[in-house]
């Protein structure tokens, strides 16, 4: 018996091997990862497994109960013979794996191979394997992957189940005592230590190519850091050029390089003498990629380098797109097509995707800052009107009781409208054109509200060459004149305060006014609220362009008490500011 232990043991390395080549199988990793199985992978793995049953049996030793004696391989079995075994491995892998359907499965095939081939214990035999299978799937419960420890209690189970079967069914009682007594003990040992050898070696090459597709995806996501800030700017020779340099150094290719549809924007590595930035595409096969959108790869005879000596003897050439359309190629050399591994092809690939994808970011951040400037430019033209209808009615009435005040009146507002018209193409001024601006509108309602108000400013003259954006001080003067000002009988005030505050500018204009009710101040800040006397966009059209500028901070903020005026201060946040001059250098002055 022990020999018996031993030569079963050693024919294990069979099972381990065949479990090493099963591994290689797409198939059976996605079985071993997956937790459902479609109809016609079940039909696949009950197949597979139930031949691995097959190789089980004829891996086993022939045991004559007459003789005692043991052939090394069970080919030919008589009907004095039995055969000691590994089918019970496939199996009951089939049923943890796959589930009860597919253990079954498994189990007909080894079964039913296992009858035909004769011998006393043929038909427990063929018996025990479909039980096996069955039993085997009963404990993959809830679509648990199996565990070690499972596989090995359930193999060992499994074939003293089908011990239990051989002497319950088998005859003459006295062969299946003697053949029990001698193979039990070894096949129920050497049954249940394959079953966890076998689902080890496949776990543990699976857990091997895990690691290496999360180094694979690490590598992915470092090389995604550092080339976004570059494709920002879009498919440039620079951005292109600063690309490769990052894909050559992290891939570690002999050379990499980029095109659009017709030129090489960049190439960084060996050959980079004759394949030379901003020169036509010179392969055609490179042509040919762009044309079909589809990852190739150019062997040795497929390159075509007009250079004789160019080290480039293979490539893998992936398309970049851009909403489905292929803009150009990303291009990685090696000396020689065996270089290139599946594995290099799938991480190329993926690079591919991700660099067309950050693309795409750049081409919807593009479009992103020109709705917002088209928005700027609509919520700049919304005011023009605004402020246009109640000059001409202030000019209308000046014409019948002073003539003389109309004409400069009319002067004033074609200063005004001009400068007006011109800041809608604009999306930021300096602090000087603004006020410029501001004080034409005031000579206006100065010359309309005679002795009503009061205007005196607080300038500090290092902010008036910093920007901002056009039509902002205008509307919030003209909302505390009508709003604030104008209902009361009394004389009030007007200050206009713009102060530096180290890294910003704050900007006030402050009235003594009649004040803002309570509950009106805070829908001010998020939407227009309509008056008596106005539809409400004015305050709202600015907060909404200072934000859109310069972000949360530069929000309108308003402070006010009833019948004691009210003051409405932003803040320019310099650094901010700065950026978007530089963003936006051809809309300044």
């Amino acid at each position: 018996m022990f020999e018996l232990l031993i030569t079963m043991l050693e024919r294990l390395g069979i099972i381990v091997m065949i479990a090493f080549i099963l591994t290689r199988f797409g198939f059976f990793r996605h079985l071993i990862t997956s937790t459902q199985l479609t109809v016609r992978q079940q039909i696949i793995a009950a197949c597979f497994f139930g031949l691995f049953g097959i190789i089980g049996t004829y891996s086993g030793f022939t045991f004559n109960t007459s003789t005692s004696e043991f052939a090394i391989w069970a080919t030919d079995i008589q009907t004095d013979e039995a055969i000691a075994n590994f089918r019970v491995i496939g199996v009951v892998l089939a049923g943890l794996l796959g589930g009860y359907k597919v253990g079954i499965g498994a189990g007909i095939i080894a079964g039913v191979h296992r009858f035909f081939l004769g011998g006393y214990t043929a038909f427990p035999c063929g018996i025990a394997s479909i039980l096996a299978g069955y039993l085997a799937g009963l404990f993959r419960k809830n679509n648990q992957r199996p565990t070690l420890s499972k596989a090995l209690f359930i193999g060992a189970g499994a074939e003293a189940i089908q011990m239990l079967l051989i002497f319950l069914l088998a005859r003459p009682l006295d062969r299946a005592l003697a053949l029990i007594e001698m193979i039990a003990l070894p096949m129920i040992i050497a049954n249940g230590l394959g079953c966890a050898l076998f689902l080890l070696i496949m776990k543990t090459v699976i857990q091997q190519e895990d690691k290496i597709g999360a180094s694979q995806t690490q590598l992915s996501l470092r090389i995604a850091d550092q080339t976004l800030v570059h494709l920002r700017k879009g498919l440039t020779a620079r951005s292109a050029h600063a690309v490769c340099e990052i894909l050559h150094n992290e891939t570690q290719t002999i050379a990499v390089s980029m095109t659009n549809q017709t030129n090489i924007l960049a190439h960084v590595g060996m050959a980079s003498d004759h394949h030379q930035e901003k020169s036509p595409i010179q392969t055609q096969i490179t042509r040919d990629a762009i044309r079909s959108g589809q990852l190739v790869i150019a062997k040795d005879q497929m390159i075509h380098c007009a250079h004789d000596e160019c080290p480039l003897g293979a490539a893998v050439i992936a398309p970049l797109k851009q909403r489905g359309e292929t803009i150009g190629t990303l291009k990685f050399y090696y000396h020689s097509a065996k270089e290139i591994s599946p594995l290099s092809i799938e991480l190329i690939s993926g690079l591919s995707s991700l660099l067309s994808s950050q693309l795409e970011i750049s081409s919807a951040d593009h479009a992103y800052k020109l709705a917002q400037e088209a928005e700027i430019n609509a919520l700049q033209a919304q005011i023009s009107p605004h402020f246009l209808f109640n000059s001409l009615n202030t000019i209308t009435s000046l014409i019948r009781v002073d003539p003389g005040k109309a004409r400069k009146m009319l002067v004033s507002l074609s200063h005004f409208l001009r400068q007006n018209l011109s800041a809608t193409t604009e999306s930021s001024i300096t602090f000087e054109q603004e006020l410029r601006h501001m004080k034409a509108y005031l000579m206006i309602e100065e010359t309309r509200f005679q002795n009503k108000f009061t205007v005196s400013y607080d300038i500090d003259e290092s902010c008036l060459h910093e920007m901002l954006p056009p039509l902002t001080l205008q509307p919030i003067v003209e909302n505390a004149i009508k709003h604030g000002i104008y209902p009361l009988d009394r004389h009030c005030t007007l200050t206009i305060e713009i102060k530096r505050k180290q890294d910003s500018i704050l900007v006030m204009v402050t009235d003594s006014g009649q004040g803002i009710a309570a509950d009106k101040i805070d829908l001010l800040k998020h939407r227009h609220v309509p008056s008596e006397t106005g539809s409400g966009l004015a305050l709202h059209n600015i907060n909404r362009r200072l934000t859109l500028m310069f972000g949360s901070r530069a929000a309108l903020q308003f402070e006010s008490e009833p019948n004691k005026g009210t003051c409405v201060h932003f803040v320019i946040p310099l650094m901010e500011e700065t950026e978007h001059v530089r963003n936006h250098p051809h809309t300044h002055r």
